[in-house]
Formats: C-alpha cells, sequence, structure tokens
C-alpha cells in the first residue's frame, strides 16, 4: 500500500488541483462519447470551484486547434497554451504551480497522448497525479484503454469523479454540501 496514513490517501481539497487537457472545441468532436466526457468533466469543475480547489487548463496549439469548450472555460482560473505533448515541458507551466496543491485530478483529452504525457510529467516533477477515469477521452476507447494500462503499469492512482467529490467533501455537514450535491444528482 502507497499510504500509511488514510488521510494521505484520501484527497483534500486543500492540496488539490483540478487540471483539464486540452478539452477544446475543434478536438472535442472527435472524443467517442464527447457530451457525457465534457458534462461530467464540467460537473466536476464547478464542484471543484464550490470547494475551492483551483482549476487549470491547458490548451494544445490554441491557433489551430481553437480554445477552451466555453462551458469548461467558464469553469477556470488559469489556462496555459502548450505545444508539447506534456504540459510539464512548457517552461510557465510548472513554474507558476501552487506548492501546496500536489494532487493533481487530470481529466480531458486525448487519454492516451496528452493527459498520460503530462501525468507521467507530473509525477517525474515530484507531484502526485490522479487520473480521473471518467473524466478523459480519446478518439478510440482501445486507445483510452492502453492509457488506463500503462497509467497503472507507472503506479498511478485512478479515481472517478465522484470519488474526488466526496473525498473533498469530507462531511455531509460541508457548507456546499447540498449545491455539490446536486452536480452529482
Amino acid at each position: 500500500m502507497r499510504y500509511t496514513n488514510l488521510d494521505e490517501a484520501l484527497l483534500s481539497a486543500s492540496k488539490s488541483l483540478l487540471l483539464i487537457v486540452d478539452m477544446q472545441e475543434k478536438l472535442l468532436p472527435a472524443i467517442h462519447d464527447t457530451e457525457a466526457l465534457r458534462g461530467r468533466v464540467t460537473r466536476l469543475a464547478q464542484a471543484a470551484r464550490l470547494l475551492s480547489v483551483p482549476v487549470w487548463a491547458t490548451e494544445h496549439w490554441p491557433q489551430k486547434i481553437g480554445p477552451t469548450h466555453p462551458d469548461l472555460a467558464a469553469q477556470v482560473d488559469r489556462i496555459v497554451a502548450k505545444t508539447h505533448f506534456n504540459a510539464c515541458r512548457e517552461p510557465e507551466f510548472l513554474a507558476a504551480w501552487p506548492a501546496e496543491r500536489p494532487r493533481v485530478l487530470l481529466t480531458g483529452t486525448e487519454a492516451h497522448i496528452c493527459v498520460l504525457q503530462t501525468g507521467l510529467g507530473l509525477a517525474q516533477a515530484g507531484y502526485e497525479p490522479v487520473l480521473v477515469t471518467d473524466g478523459v477521452g480519446s478518439r478510440r476507447p482501445d486507445d483510452w484503454d492502453a492509457a488506463r494500462q500503462r497509467w497503472q503499469r507507472y503506479g498511478l492512482e485512478t479515481i472517478t469523479a465522484e470519488m474526488a467529490i466526496y473525498e473533498w467533501l469530507e462531511t455531509p455537514a460541508h457548507p456546499a454540501f447540498r449545491e455539490v450535491l446536486k452536480l452529482i444528482r
């Protein structure tokens, strides 16, 4: 077991950051089950905002692929343009990273390219990437499956959006519980 302390294993809103990778208008129509994916990531981002979890996004070659989808962009605190598949290779990406946010929940597209490479880059940089399995997509389901297998091969953590939300909440006594619950149901 990686964690010896349950408090370390569970996500904490105060130590997390949600990263939306390349969910851009021109790319999304090619992604398998794109509408459902966009809805899940949007709701997770809304919950993150309600629970004071910063939401960042990357845009791969935005001048060619376009901006982040407007539904998602409305929830984002910071957008980083990139030309590398691994966002960590962009000098400004990690330079502005909030040090108190080591747990990085990754969502976005494509699971087997930019999401995977950025997750591996974050792990190499000393962060704790967590793949939100129902928050990532690829054009083909086989590519998504291969990404998940590779993610696990390197011992990186996986979670679902609902698991993340409930761990961030910690208790139904949380002041935002009812508002967040509306996003889940």
